[in-house]
């Protein structure tokens, strides 16, 4: 008996020592950690945030970011099944415990020692996630967990289990840009928590743990693995009988992708609106209310989207079929359900085999059939729903290939036949300017379960189609404001949230010639008839060879003026103005038009477009040439207001191109309010000249298919770099300019020029937003003069003298005369033979 009263004492000893020091952990960590905490009582006050919302110039919404996609819900209007739901899922003892589950913390530490440092299943309380996510960082230390732990204890002290659980639910992630249980429902099923089945209520009480992994639009086939589990857990936990249980476990899967849909699609400029606002006011940008009103054209913006999408389809078609997106995707659930990884699942599977079970079991009931198709298509269906639309490219899965035909299923279950016409082009891609033999039959292009591309032609019929293997960028500014009216940065913001339109440097090619040949008009070294010599040309440019600069043609044409040079894109012409002008001198010059001198090349290479510059930057550069010379730079954020009371926060005020502001005017009214006037960096006289200058780009040069529009007013230039790999078009009136780039993100070739890649998108944008407009031509300044010139020699005739062009001077400028030429027979009678010239006999 001695011994047994020993060793009972003993053991009551060593538990309240054990007992006393996790106490006095406690109180020390308590202690410790208390001075640094946030006040548990800020919770009651609260407020759920207003997300960042971005607009067109006239209100149109183009955007929405934030955790704004959020519906706040009162405790006592969520309903009890969601209640249950997300106790059994997160957390069962939630209405007993003081904040903290001594028995999960114990789980979670064995968990975290037997597997080597992960934890299996979480250790968190509802009440500790509550004070994680509103009140610390997300950094997985055991210091934050302690914090954690406090404020929990704090919680429960200080608000009640309702007030605890409606934070929880109103501020928690659940996938797809949701917060809140409530804005998931809306999300995924389109309709009020209250109207929600047991399953979808299920489905939803699963996101917590994790949205990504357990989403039904990502993942139908781990969600329903979860969301069973759930069910069990409340039918083990008593919430419901078994009759429900069963027929909650076999309920199909339902969620669908339900979204507020933007009223313009500009998702590049709404990207460069939200890092505005990140780089203007921190994290509040997502939740203190702010509207951003761009100066995006809603009318615009449209065209800018459909032509580069038209253009880069057009592009693909031309260049052969890449094959489909994925093959043998299994039509049913079930058969995708044996196929997934259930990594991440190990404590729902288990916990019972009747999860996996019920879970298959599911899968059969969500059996899907479509008429015209056999069995079960039930996967199909998810992933198309789950596959995003790529501009006008919709998901399509392949049922049937035979013959010269194709039947595909589309999103929402409908069987559509591509007929030959669809399908002829998808000779197979084997290079960037080879194809493969035209198909003879449709089972040579794709087969029974590949998910393709398809898109609606204008008859209305299903063409195949696949996201193109070139990118591009339309940028469309207001030249008078600086103001970008239309921008888009690639064939789709789905498939590449990479803004080529800003991000992208590229080499200009001849696009950048423009500004070579102003640097000679402005100082007056050189006029539209200068004649300079298109040939050979050797130069050391400083590597261990030559440089030998070729034109695109591979031929040589001789002494000619800038006019038709330019117009031909001619390479060495355009090198020798360079020369002339010299170097330092045009990128002094340059610099003028927003281009930063140290992205300049310090070389001859300048003068074909070898500089690195974004599209915007091309547009910027021109948009200068398109008001007359002012300097201009490109802006797209107008105002900024707070959503609570409309209160201007940021306004913009750029300087603007005045024509007809006296010398030394500061401001310039425009609707009524005050703009700073833009410096003018090119004199009026040259800017004209030069844009006259380009309009024989389109009547007679490489820009020949714009005069498809009609429209007078309108002149451009195209851009080609070396082996293809860009290709450009920049072009204008004097309301409107916009430069399209064609080209890839591996700078890889594409094997097309400026004049077939980039123009037509040009043309198909600047045909829709100039149509109904009437034509705007710059006024011509008074110091123009018009001379008739010798084409061959570019020196200016006497009246007396016949033949001859018109062309364009600076009164200052004019070239020298045609010395006056004599007749052979005179000259032999007056003993002069082999002078031609007047003078040397008179």
């Amino acid at each position: 008996m001695t011994f047994l009263r020993t060793l009972v004492l003993s053991l009551f000893s060593l538990v309240v020592a054990l007992s006393g020091a996790v106490i006095l952990a406690v109180i020390g960590a308590a202690i410790y950690f208390s001075p640094g905490l946030p006040d548990v009582r800020q919770l009651q006050d609260f407020e759920l945030h207003t997300p960042l919302r971005i607009f067109t110039n006239d209100g149109k919404l183009i955007g929405e970011f934030g955790e704004e996609r959020r519906m706040a819900i009162d405790f006592d209007d969520i309903p009890q099944d969601m209640i249950n739901a997300l106790i059994a899922a997160e957390d069962a003892s939630y209405f007993d415990h003081a904040g903290v589950d001594p028995r999960g913390l114990a789980r979670a530490a064995v968990e975290l020692v037997q597997s080597g440092g992960t934890i299996q299943s979480g250790g968190s309380t509802i009440t500790m996630q509550v004070a994680r996510n509103y009140m610390l960082t997300l950094d997985q230390t055991f210091t934050r967990k302690i914090r954690e732990i406090l404020l929990a204890l704090q919680m429960e002290q200080i608000l009640d289990k309702e007030e605890i659980f409606e934070l929880y639910v109103n501020k928690i992630f659940l996938g797809n840009r949701a917060y809140g249980i409530a804005a998931a429902a809306e999300t995924y099923y389109d309709k009020p928590l209250a109207e929600l089945s047991l399953a979808e209520t299920a489905m939803i009480a699963g996101l917590p743990k994790a949205p990504s992994a357990f989403n039904p639009l990502a993942n139908s086939e781990r969600s329903l693995i979860r969301r069973n589990w759930i069910l069990f857990r409340m039918r083990e936990l008593g919430y419901i009988d078994n009759d429900i249980y069963q027929n909650a476990v076999q309920e199909p899967v339902t969620a669908r992708r339900h979204y507020t849909q933007a009223e313009v699609d500009a998702a590049y400029v709404a990207e460069m609106a939200r890092q505005y606002a990140i780089e203007r006011f921190g994290d509040d940008a997502y939740t203190g209310g702010y509207r951003i009103y761009t100066t995006i054209d809603s009318e615009l913006q449209p065209f800018a989207r459909q032509a580069l999408a038209n253009g880069l389809i057009e592009y693909d078609l031309r260049h052969g079929w890449r094959g489909a997106e994925q093959e043998d995707i299994a039509p049913s659930l079930v058969e995708a359900q044996e196929q997934t990884n259930t990594q991440g699942l190990e404590e729902e599977l288990s916990e019972s085999p009747e999860i996996r079970q019920t879970a298959r079991q599911a899968a059969q009931r969500s059996q899907t059939e479509v008429e015209g198709v056999d069995g079960d298509v039930s996967n199909w269906l998810q992933v198309l729903e789950r596959t995003p639309n790529y501009g006008l490219l919709q998901p399509a899965i392949v049922v049937e290939s035979s013959g010269r035909e194709m039947q595909v299923l589309t999103r929402g279950g409908e069987l559509q036949t591509i007929a030959w016409d669809g399908l002829s082009w998808a000779q197979p891609y084997l290079g960037p300017r080879s194809r493969g033999a035209e198909p003879s039959s449709a089972d040579q292009i794709a087969k029974r379960g590949d998910l393709i591309r398809v898109m609606e032609t204008d008859e209305g019929t299903l063409r195949l189609s696949q996201r193109p293997d070139a990118e591009g960028s339309l940028v469309a500014q207001d030249p008078r404001t600086g103001a970008i009216l239309a921008l888009q940065g690639g064939f789709d913001f789905n498939a590449s949230k990479f803004n080529r339109a800003v991000q992208a440097q590229r080499q200009s090619g001849s696009i950048f010639k423009p500004f070579i040949y102003l640097a000679a008009l402005q100082d007056g070294e050189m006029n539209a008839a200068s004649v300079v010599n298109d040939a050979p040309v050797v130069l050391d440019d400083g590597s261990d060879s030559l440089w030998r600069p070729v034109n695109s043609s591979r031929d040589f044409q001789g002494p000619m003026r800038l006019r038709p040079a330019l117009a031909r894109s001619r390479n060495l012409v355009t090198i020798r103005v360079l020369q002339t002008m010299g170097l330092d001198h045009t990128i002094q010059y340059l610099e003028g038009f927003g281009f930063a001198p140290e992205r300049l090349p310090r070389g001859l290479s300048l003068a074909l477009g070898s500089a690195s510059l974004t599209p915007m930057e091309m547009t910027n550069a021109y948009a200068v040439i398109a008001n007359g010379g002012f300097q201009v730079a490109p802006w797209f954020i107008e105002r900024v207001t707070r959503d609570d009371d409309n209160e201007i926060i940021d306004e913009a005020t750029p300087q603007v191109a005045c024509v007809n502001c006296a010398e030394g005017q500061e401001t310039v009214e425009i609707d009524g309010k005050s703009y700073p006037v833009a410096p003018r960096v090119a004199d009026a006289a040259a800017v004209y000249i030069l844009r006259d200058m380009l309009r024989d780009v389109i009547t007679s040069g490489t820009g020949r298919a714009a005069l498809s529009l009609n429209r007078e007013d309108i002149v451009g230039k195209t851009g080609t770099t070396n082996s293809q790999r860009d290709a450009w078009f920049a072009g204008f009136n004097s309301n409107l300019v916009t430069t399209v780039w064609v080209g890839k993100d591996s700078n890889d070739t594409i094997a097309e020029y400026g004049a077939n890649a980039a123009l037509p998108i040009w043309i198909d944008f600047m045909g829709d937003a100039l149509e109904g407009t009437p034509s705007a031509l710059p006024e011509r300044p008074d110091t123009i003069v018009t001379a008739r010139v010798d084409p061959n020699t570019g020196r200016r005739l006497h009246d007396d003298q016949s033949g001859g062009i018109s062309e364009l001077f600076h009164q200052d400028h004019l070239p020298d005369f045609q010395t006056r030429r004599i007749s052979q027979e005179l000259e032999e009678a007056s003993g002069s033979q082999g002078s031609g010239t007047a003078e040397s006999i008179f």
